[in-house]
């Protein structure tokens, strides 16, 4: 499969696409909660950007016979905030899918944000920095923090 490097100048416009599209959607967020590992870095900018609490869900997506994994870092999430959830990369769906399953029974608004929005994920989400179609363009995304060294 191919790679596409991820430059850090790319995170920054995603990031700042983003904010706009929140925005003008008139979401104001109450806490900032990444995925781990490849949300955290967009999420801390976004934490400080919106000057809100962040926070951390990490959420391990196992093969089906395995079932789903997760473990929650979340001590302090309340009914009825408006959380922003946000990772690297929405491809298949499936995290946001099991985080989706996870605040559900919570009255929480969430919306969802991605760096890169896959548009034939399962899941739609709220806001992206880039779209693509890895139906179409099956690429692998390499972003700065996996391979800086």
């Amino acid at each position: 499969m191919e790679k596409s490097k991820i430059s850090i100048d790319e995170i920054n416009n995603a990031i700042k696409k983003i904010v706009e599209q929140i925005d003008v959607s008139g979401f104001k967020p109450e806490i900032i909660v990444s995925i781990n590992r490849g949300g955290c870095i967009p999420g801390v900018y976004l934490s400080h950007y919106f000057k809100k609490p962040h926070n951390i869900i990490d959420v391990k997506s196992l093969k089906a016979d395995s079932g789903n994994k997760f473990s929650l870092l979340i001590n302090s999430i309340d009914d009825n905030k408006r959380i922003l959830i946000i990772d690297d990369i929405n491809d298949s769906g499936e995290t946001f899918n099991i985080v989706n399953k996870i605040f559900i029974k919570s009255n929480c608004e969430i919306r969802f944000a991605a760096l890169i929005n896959n548009i034939s994920s399962k899941i739609k989400i709220d806001y992206h920095g880039q779209l693509v179609d890895k139906k179409d363009n099956p690429v692998w995304y390499v972003f700065p923090w996996e391979d800086w060294w």
